[in-house]
């Protein structure tokens, strides 16, 4: 029996309208009223995912920045965090600044840039949350840094990531959330790792988890769920690990999963 579900957001809860269908909400408020956890599992900030949470009127801890902050929705408390450590932070803006990378760093649930251009403006109309402009951005290589993002095209992202694990090893975690987002967390600032805390958190096994989602930075958590699902619109590699692949994210894929598996209408 199924006592908890994680979701994804970006392409997986929400459709590519950028929102929660009525059936979904009402599928997620019906296994709610049965007892069971839902939670949101995502690659964006606490600010950006409790406005989701909001909308479905969650009260329960939210996984946040790919799983490096766990922070409940009612009152704010922390209950999992893990943040960039220096050392590799320090060699990240190196990097971005000699390879003229657009970066993008998270502090204190602030997001921070060097400029204000395109990708800033774009990623902010994404996600809801304006961001801060830092002039004297090498400054916050120093700061505890929930997540850092770089933002460029598929390929480059790409061949960065290869080289960025040569460099640091497994000092953090470096995964994507879409195909043009490159995003570096603590290496135990997993959707994995959060989700195995959270599952321990509320007394469940993981076995009595589903966790949802369609991208490279979901892997962790589908790996460790006792049922792991992929989106219709889930990138091959992930359908390659799931356990079941439902239907798409403009297609109620979420609702099918919560009927089929916990709901049980299937």
């Amino acid at each position: 029996m199924y006592k908890m579900l994680a979701i994804d957001i970006d392409d997986t809860l929400i459709n590519d309208d950028k929102q929660i269908t009525p059936g979904t909400k009402q599928a997620l408020s019906q296994a709610m009223a049965q007892g069971v956890i839902v939670t949101i599992a995502t690659g964006r900030m606490y600010a950006s995912a409790q406005q989701l949470a909001n909308q479905l009127e969650l009260n329960v801890p939210l996984i946040t920045y790919q799983g490096s902050l766990v922070k409940n929705a009612i009152d704010g408390a922390v209950l999992y965090e893990r943040t960039v450590p220096e050392t590799a932070a320090r060699l990240l803006f190196d990097y971005c600044r000699h390879n003229e990378l657009h970066l993008q760093t998270y502090f204190d649930d602030v997001l921070y840039v060097k400029e204000r251009n395109e990708k800033a403006i774009s990623y902010a109309e994404l996600s809801k949350i304006p961001f801060t402009v830092y002039p004297d951005f090498a400054e916050l290589a120093m700061k505890p840094s929930t997540k850092l993002l770089i933002i460029d095209e598929p390929v480059k992202l790409d061949r960065v990531a290869q080289e960025l694990r040569a460099l640091l090893g497994q000092q953090v975690h470096i995964t994507k959330s879409k195909p043009h987002f490159l995003e570096i967390t603590h290496f135990e600032g997993t959707k994995g790792h959060a989700l195995t805390y959270l599952a321990s958190h509320f007394g469940l096994g993981l076995d009595q988890v589903v966790a949802i989602g369609d991208s490279w930075n979901d892997r962790e958590m589908l790996e460790v769920a006792g049922l792991g699902v992929a989106m219709g619109n889930a990138v091959d590699a992930l359908k390659e690990i799931a356990d079941y692949v439902t239907l798409s994210n403009n297609e109620d894929g979420v609702k099918h999963v919560v009927d089929k598996f916990v709901l049980q209408n299937a």
